[in-house]
C-alpha cells in the first residue's frame, strides 16, 4: 500500500510540475511595457502558506488516487468469490470455504471465514461474529478515507490564515507609507491573500468530494458484503434444509 502511495504521489507530483511549467511559460501583454507571469502570481505570491498548499493539494491526490484503485468493488465484494463461495456452499464443501476464505483478501471472504470460525458454538455466535468483522472492516476503510475529510477541512483554514496575513502586509504598507500608497505597493499583500484562499480551495473541494463518495461506496458495499455472507450461512441455522 506504501509503494502505492509514493507511485501516486510520484505521478501527481510530476502533473503539477507540468502545469506549473505551463504555468511559468504562459505570459499575457499588458500595454508595452509589463507582463503577468502567472506562476509568479498563482504560486510565488502565496509565500510559505501557498507552497504548504500545494504540497498537501499533491498529497491529496496522491491518497485519492490511492483510493480509487484500492476501494473498489472487486477487492471489497469481487463477483467470482461470490460465485465461488455459493458453489461451495452448495456442493457443502465446509471446510474447503473454510480455508479459501481463509487466504483469499476480499471483505466477503473475511466475513464469512470469521462466521464459519465459531460454527461450533452455534448460529448466534457465527451471526455474532460476522457483524463483529464487518464493523471492524468498515470501520477500517473509514478511518483510511477520513484524511481527506482532514485535509478538506483544514486547506480552506490555512487559505484564510494567508488572507489575514496579506491583509495584514496591505495595512502595514498603508501605514508606513504615511497615507494611501500607489496600486503597486499593495499588490504584493493583495496577492498573498487571494492566491491562499486560492489554493485553499483547490485543495479543499476534491479532497471533500471525493471523501463523500468514499464514504458513500464503503457504506454501499459493506453492507451488500454483509447481506451475502448471512444468506451464505443460513445453512447453517438451526432447522435449516441441508
Amino acid at each position: 500500500m506504501r509503494r502505492r502511495i509514493l507511485i501516486s504521489a510520484g505521478l501527481t507530483a510530476m502533473v503539477v510540475m507540468w502545469f506549473a511549467g505551463v504555468a511559468m511559460a504562459a505570459e499575457e501583454d499588458v500595454g508595452d511595457v509589463t507582463k503577468i507571469k502567472y506562476f509568479d502570481w498563482f504560486v510565488v505570491k502565496g509565500g510559505f502558506i501557498g507552497w504548504l498548499l500545494i504540497a498537501i493539494d499533491v498529497a491529496s491526490w496522491a491518497v485519492i488516487i490511492e483510493h480509487f484503485v484500492t476501494i473498489r468493488r472487486i477487492n471489497i465484494l469481487p463477483e467470482a468469490v461470490r460465485a465461488q463461495i455459493i458453489q461451495m456452499v452448495a456442493d457443502k464443501q465446509y471446510k474447503e470455504m473454510i480455508e479459501y476464505t481463509e487466504t483469499e483478501p476480499s471483505t466477503l471472504s473475511y466475513l464469512v471465514h470469521q462466521s464459519l470460525s465459531e460454527a461450533s458454538h452455534g448460529y448466534a455466535a457465527m451471526e455474532r461474529a460476522m457483524e463483529e468483522a464487518s464493523e471492524e472492516r468498515t470501520t477500517k476503510l473509514l478511518r483510511k478515507i477520513e484524511l481527506l475529510n482532514v485535509i478538506g477541512n483544514v486547506s480552506p483554514m490555512m487559505g484564510l490564515l494567508g488572507t489575514v496575513y496579506g491583509m495584514i502586509r496591505v495595512f502595514s504598507t498603508i501605514v508606513q507609507s504615511g497615507g494611501m500608497p500607489d496600486a503597486s505597493s499593495l499588490a504584493g499583500g493583495v496577492g498573498t491573500a487571494l492566491v491562499t484562499t486560492f489554493w485553499g480551495l483547490i485543495v479543499a473541494i476534491p479532497a471533500l468530494a471525493v471523501y463523500a463518495v468514499m464514504r458513500n461506496r464503503i457504506d454501499a458495499l459493506s453492507s451488500e458484503a454483509m447481506t451475502v455472507a448471512q444468506e451464505t450461512i443460513l445453512n447453517f441455522r438451526p432447522g435449516a434444509k441441508k
